[in-house]
């Protein structure tokens, strides 16, 4: 295994506020996976961390676009030159986040390397663009819309930023863990030839196959490598309660490690995020626990 440099990206820009006057917790997360001492545990370097801008969405209202989003961009420049740097050394590097919307650093990092695959491990798309908002609801929190942006759906000033977009092409992206509930934004997936597991579908064909396809799919001549982009939310809420929309029949414990594993000790995978875990909702820290654990046993040898 490569060296693995740990990264934290403890942005919440990304999401609507839990309540009048809070911000979301999410910005906790590497310091609770820390706490877990994930670093020791995989032998891992320090990348430090990529400090964000305050979570002020200031006079921002519906139809105004992305909310944060000057510094969901300035940001999204800032986490993507600390990526770049340890991608082009040979690190695996594991960002631990923050919400969603970071995954547009790993995204613009690697758009500046040449064209890279994503494998997105999530219970939704983040699809979420003005094409779609009748069913989908108005755009606004970026953490529900990265794939979109990153695949230049949306303002120019996220989907564009140097001039690269898309960061990532619509037939480079897999994505994983998706509900099988979800049938309408599935449609619009699969109408755009972006592969879609449910977990339904995870389940029928074990996560070690499917995972092993992908890699196989992704080992293209055209392509440089891959990321792979993890949200806590796709798994079950019975294991993982503590994100800001628990959606029922997600994936247990051993199932995400299984599909982790093969991903994360593939040649072409350059690194790992992170991301929505909020240990405010975590009261006894069981959750972060968890999530320290399967990450942990993905990344171990055989």
């Amino acid at each position: 295994m490569r060296n693995i440099v740990v990264i934290d990206a403890p942005s919440n820009l990304g999401l609507k506020p839990p309540a009048p006057g809070t911000v979301p917790g999410c910005y906790k997360l590497a310091g609770a996976l820390r706490e877990q001492r994930i670093v020791q545990r995989l032998g891992a370097f320090e990348g430090g961390v990529v400090v964000p801008p305050r979570y002020d969405r200031g006079s921002w209202q519906l139809g105004d676009g992305v909310f944060n989003a000057e510094a969901i961009a300035a940001y999204t420049v800032k986490l993507a030159d600390r990526i770049e740097r340890h991608v082009r050394t040979g690190d695996f590097t594991l960002v631990l986040g923050g919400d969603c919307s970071i995954q547009l650093g790993a995204a613009l990092a690697l758009r500046r390397l040449g064209r890279y695959g994503l494998a997105a491990i999530d219970a939704s798309p983040d699809f979420r663009h003005s094409g779609n908002s009748a069913t989908n609801g108005p755009v606004g929190a970026a953490g529900g819309e990265e794939l979109a942006l990153g695949t230049g759906r949306g303002q120019d000033d996220l989907t564009d930023l140097e001039g690269r977009k898309p960061y990532v092409r619509d037939e480079d992206v897999r994505l994983f863990g998706i509900r099988d509930a979800f049938e309408e934004d599935r449609a619009e997936l699969a109408a755009l030839k972006i592969p879609t597991v449910t977990v339904g579908d995870l389940r029928e064909w074990g996560p070690t196959d499917l995972a092993a396809a992908t890699v196989r799919s992704l080992d293209s001549p055209e392509l440089d490598g891959f990321w792979v982009h993890l949200d806590a939310d796709v798994l079950d809420p019975s294991v993982m309660p503590a994100v800001d929309s628990p959606d029922p029949d997600g994936l247990l414990p051993d199932e995400l490690t299984a599909l982790l594993r093969v991903l994360v000790h593939s040649d072409r995978c350059v690194g790992l995020n992170v991301t929505i875990y909020d240990p405010d909702l975590d009261p006894d820290g069981s959750a972060g626990a968890l999530l320290a654990d399967l990450i942990v046993a993905a990344f171990a040898e055989d």
